[in-house]
């Protein structure tokens, strides 16, 4: 481009040149053409010289950059996986409650209110092996709950819970497990995991919805309460045709039969020759089908050495037996497809369980029967958009379980007790709001009609399905109120 510039330039000088005066001195002008031709030349070539140095000049740097980006990547990974993650879920919740008895008298409570903090950790020192893990901390307002008898005009006041020694732990572990992943099990390409420790076994699918929370491992129709133990997933999608497909195997202990290290009468941590042993879960998950919008979940679980009380005034746990459950779950994440918008951002679910007991035939029997008693409970629930907000969540929920129904639900967030764990009626209806980036609101409602007694109950004989007389509840209600932070 520059050297046709310069072309045209000694075309035009030449020619004004021409015209000017023809029998003038041509040579000397040429030769003045040709020194200013080789200025420009110098000039160009300079230029271009000076191009070509920055241009080097550029490569390297960017070169540089690239290194130091490397290099500072490396360094924020290696800070990140040297250093455990915490985010907070900071939760302060109200509680109406209200217990009608069987003779007509009442128990309320109009405004119980607590706070409940979990602190999550999480560490991942490779792409194949995290840690996970969470400490919680549930309290009501203004005392320790678990030492509320008044004794002498002394109350347990907690004015002063930080600043003097305490005799109690307040912050307990309620997960932390170690879990590896990987794409491939002996060869296949099934991608699998494994994970030990203190699984996180509340919150389950289903529950998870009124919770508003993610999914954590087990279907809560049957199993909602900590244990610790051992899982391991394998999923099938890609070596059968079922989409979407899985299976998990879960191993648990709630109760250890060891003698504590200075008990006076039995070596540390041996067993003791008591009636009661190790009590051990095993289960089985298995999800035959989940395209993302329609799923089935099944689960098959039995644990051993199931304890309870004898009778009311007993207050010794003693070996009942054993007890195994079934669950059958339709999920639909999304309703129809294309009927309308609020379908196709709802949820709808109805699950299937049984309980089946296996009683050792010791103490009046296991739910009061020395005989095997089959127990079962339907669950239907649906979440929809809110009418009133872009991000609301509104839930409505119903539940039924039969005489000898029993669910291993005692760690269910409802201060009246497990709705799912109850031999009668149970209807919820909740409402979740975002307010900010951090905060979010709900207001739940939950009513509990009983059919028959012991539905909170252990294993043993005072948790037979009785009639219900005198002080029994009859009936139960919860209204909850909460502002949670998580972040």
């Amino acid at each position: 481009m520059k050297k046709g510039v310069i072309a045209l330039s000694i075309a035009a000088a030449f020619a004004t040149t021409s015209f000017a005066n023809a029998n003038s001195d041509m040579a000397a002008q040429l030769e003045m053409l040709k020194k200013q031709i080789a200025a420009l030349e110098a000039r160009l070539n300079a230029n271009t010289e000076s191009i070509t140095k920055v241009n080097t000049i550029v490569k390297k740097n960017k070169k540089t950059i690239k290194k130091v980006s490397k290099k500072a990547s490396q360094a924020k990974m290696l800070a990140n996986n040297d250093n455990l993650k915490w985010n907070i879920d900071f939760r302060t919740s109200i509680d109406k409650i209200t217990y009608k008895h069987a003779n007509g008298s009442k128990s309320t409570n109009d405004g119980l209110l607590t706070n409940r903090l979990w602190m999550n950790m999480a560490y991942a020192p490779s792409q194949n092996v995290s840690f996970y893990g969470r400490l919680s901390y549930l309290k009501a307002y203004g005392a320790e709950m678990q030492n509320s008898q008044r004794s002498g005009g002394v109350s347990t006041y907690d004015w002063v819970t930080n600043e003097n020694a305490q005799g109690e732990n307040t912050l307990s572990v309620k997960q932390a497990y170690w879990l590896y992943k990987n794409d491939t099990f002996l060869g296949s390409d099934i991608s699998w995991t494994a994970s030990v420790g203190r699984r996180p076994a509340t919150d389950g699918l289903l529950a998870n919805l009124r919770e508003d929370q993610k999914r954590q491992s087990a279907l809560a129709h049957t199993v909602n309460v900590e244990f610790d133990g051992a899982s391991f997933r394998w999923n099938l999608d890609k070596v059968t045709p079922m989409e979407g497909s899985w299976v998990k195997l879960c191993l648990g202990r709630g109760i250890t039969n060891a003698a504590p290290r200075f008990d006076s009468t039995s070596e540390a941590y041996a067993k003791e020759s008591t009636e009661m042993d190790d009590s051990n879960m095993i289960g089985l998950i298995f999800v035959p089908y989940d395209d993302g919008q329609y799923s089935i979940h099944t689960n098959w679980a039995t644990s051993t050495n199931l304890v309870g009380y004898s009778s009311p005034a007993d207050g010794v746990f003693y070996d009942f037996g054993g007890m195994s459950w079934m669950t059958a779950a339709f999920v639909a994440d999304g309703i129809g497809e294309g009927i309308s918008d609020t379908l196709d951002d709802s949820t709808f679910f109805v699950s299937f369980a049984q309980s089946k007991t296996d009683p050792n035939g010791t103490h009046g029997g296991m739910l009061g029967s020395l005989t095997s008693q089959t127990g079962n409970s339907t669950w239907i629930g649906a979440q929809f958009p809110s009418p009133f907000t872009e991000d609301g969540r509104v839930g409505i929920e119903w539940n039924k379980g039969s005489k000898y129904w029993r669910s291993m639900t005692y760690g269910e967030d409802t201060m009246i007790g497990s709705k799912i764990a109850a031999r009668g009626t149970a209807i919820e209806a909740y409402y979740h709001q975002p307010l900010t980036k951090a905060l979010s609101a709900s207001i739940r409602y939950t009513k509990i009609d009983y059919d028959y007694k012991g539905s909170n109950g252990f294993f043993g004989a005072n948790s037979a399905p009785d009639a219900l007389s005198g002080t029994d509840v009859t009936e139960a209600e919860d209204i909850r109120a909460y502002i949670r932070y998580r972040y």
